[in-house]
């Protein structure tokens, strides 16, 4: 028989701050969660992104007639301890692809660099080699195709190898595996982590008139091999893949009350955020009083009048409107909700939000 649990609090969703967002950074938003759940799981899941994703990224190099790492490079302006250094940030992608036969297996890139003396010409003589140059037509995406790779100062001819592996946080060159090393191949140190900064905290959030729940924001910053959603994603079905290893201790199940019907509970959430009065929810001193002068008094009161009627009131601009409509969607709310499944309209809103608050002072009471 399994064992009855109360019921925890958790987000319905994770919203996605579409401000700030660009393609290597997100702040992501979940609330509300049980107090001390948010650094619970802000904690485990910044530890998995930081530690635990995976992508490409070059291990090894083999330049023509170039036997290793310290010797010049005729007609090359930096040596070869500086053209490694500048491989080692280049950043490549996998390319998208429906093949479930794809392999992890090293893929091996071999170009022929071919620098004539018209590029010079055209480039006052040095001509600024790139990482697309060196990488060419892969199954690799280049996310910094322009990254500068070394300086050629005349024609040249060169044959370049490129070793492709995947691996997950930083591996120093002396702890790739390479089962078949050229004589002049130089392994390099790979960074395959492609989640540079994550930083993560955590607030107070509403519950109905409780505020002690944890609201988590967290921040996540990528290199462009993978987006922060991507990131997030995947970080959160490595953390599930990891928690089923302890199901196998499991001895009895447990279920988690979900304190009343679901209806009655989906009622009960939405008049709980109905009821509070207007200077509970942090809007601007402005919008306050324009809607304090309109007698609305309640987030109930609010959300029944349409956006057009918002506009009729004295002071109220767009200004004060978008700031409105921006924290009704935090709340899961919006102006001119159809309320009616709930037996709410504009004309009883005021008594069904009294009636709430008095059977809630009533059974706080008992």
């Amino acid at each position: 028989m399994p064992v009855k649990y109360g019921k925890f609090e958790l987000p319905t969703k994770i919203k996605l701050d579409e401000a700030d967002k660009t393609e290597t950074f997100a702040r992501f938003v979940a609330e509300p969660f049980e107090r001390g759940f948010g650094h619970t799981i802000g904690n485990a899941l910044r530890r998995i992104l930081l530690t635990s994703m995976e992508a490409p990224a070059i291990i090894s190099v083999r330049f023509e007639d170039v036997p290793h790492e310290y010797t010049a490079i005729d007609g090359v302006i930096e040596d070869m301890t500086h053209v490694i250094l500048n491989i080692k940030g280049a950043l490549l992608r996998k390319l998208p692809s429906d093949d479930e036969a794809f392999s992890r297996d090293t893929k091996n890139i071999s170009t022929n660099l071919e620098i004539t003396q018209e590029q010079l010409n055209e480039n006052n003589g040095q001509y600024s080699v790139k990482l697309r140059d060196i990488v060419g037509k892969t199954d690799f995406d280049i996310v910094n195709p322009d990254l500068h790779i070394f300086t050629a100062t005349k024609p040249m001819s060169k044959r370049i190898d490129l070793k492709v592996a995947f691996g997950r946080g930083y591996v120093p060159s002396e702890r790739h595996e390479i089962s078949s090393k050229g004589v002049d191949e130089i392994l390099i140190d790979s960074t395959f982590s492609p989640v540079r900064v994550v930083s993560y905290f955590v607030e107070h959030t509403r519950v109905g008139q409780d505020t002690d729940f944890d609201r988590l924001v967290l921040e996540v910053t990528t290199d462009g091999r993978i987006s922060p959603h991507e990131a997030l994603n995947y970080a959160t079905q490595i953390g599930i893949h990891h928690f089923e290893v302890f199901d196998a201790i499991k001895l009895q199940s447990i279920t988690f009350d979900s304190g009343e019907s679901e209806e009655d509970s989906d009622k009960d959430a939405l008049l709980a955020k109905l009821s509070l009065k207007i200077n509970e929810i942090e809007l601007s001193v402005r919008s306050t009083n324009c809607l304090s002068q309109a007698n609305i008094d309640t987030i109930a009161e609010l959300v029944v009048m349409p956006e057009s009627d918002m506009l009729r009131f004295r002071n109220f601009g767009k200004k004060s409107l978008n700031e409105i409509k921006a924290k009704l969607d935090d709340m899961g709310l919006s102006l001119g909700m159809d309320l009616s499944r709930y037996a709410i309209n504009k004309d009883n809103v005021k008594d069904i939000v009294q009636q709430y608050l008095n059977e809630k002072l009533g059974k706080e009471s008992v």
